[in-house]
């Protein structure tokens, strides 16, 4: 075996192993949109992307899914951010409510 053959075989297996890592990049990434994206069907989106790959049928469709406007999928991660901001302002205003309580009550005695 020559030096040409080896270096041959070498450029084969990382065009191989190449190929499988684009395969895989492909297939994960409108499942990983639809996480990222909030949307409601982020597993359905995942299988319908690598059976499309498989396929070759239904990765444009999964694709193009991921991206789609979600009505409440990203209000709803919006409206948790927004209740556990005003828990914080509550639970705040609750403890300069009770430390001004106290104040008075230790003036009164």
């Amino acid at each position: 075996m020559s030096a040409l053959d080896i270096f041959a075989l070498i450029v084969i297996v990382f065009l191989i192993c190449a190929f499988a890592a684009v395969i895989v990049i492909l297939g994960s990434l409108p499942g990983k949109i639809a996480r990222k994206r909030g949307h409601p069907h982020a597993d359905a989106v995942n299988a319908a992307s690598w059976i499309g790959i498989a396929t070759g049928v239904l990765w444009p469709f999964a694709f193009v899914w991921a991206f789609l406007p979600v009505p409440g999928g990203n209000q709803q991660s919006t409206d948790s951010t927004e209740l556990q901001e005003l828990r914080q302002r509550l639970e705040a205003l609750e403890g300069v409510t009770e430390s001004s309580d106290s104040g008075a009550t230790g003036d009164a005695s």
